[in-house]
């Protein structure tokens, strides 16, 4: 017998112990996906929006690496007020 069987795929990843870290980076391929995707509508280039967010390059490339996960809720902050945007964040059931 499958112990799978009727079973959500958030129950396999916490039966793996891999629910937090695969969460975490689906949620930083959205974020990196987003920033990606405002730098080409706007057809601004990296160090452009670097300096816009008033950071380096290289913490740009971080929050646009989407197997980084560590990112800090002031980078997230600065990134979202240099789009033009805010950020909404909770915990939900």
């Amino acid at each position: 017998m499958n112990k799978h069987i009727g079973s959500t795929f958030n129950d396999f990843l916490e039966e793996e112990n891999i629910f937090a870290e695969t969460s975490a980076e689906a949620l930083k391929r959205v974020i990196a996906w987003q920033i990606k995707h405002y730098l080409e509508i706007n057809q601004i280039n990296k160090s452009a929006f670097a300096e816009k967010m008033k950071t380096s390059r290289s913490q740009l490339d971080r929050l646009l690496d989407p197997e980084n996960t560590n990112i800090s809720l002031k980078a997230l902050v600065q990134t979202a007020n240099a789009m033009g945007k805010h950020v909404e964040l909770r915990i939900s059931d």
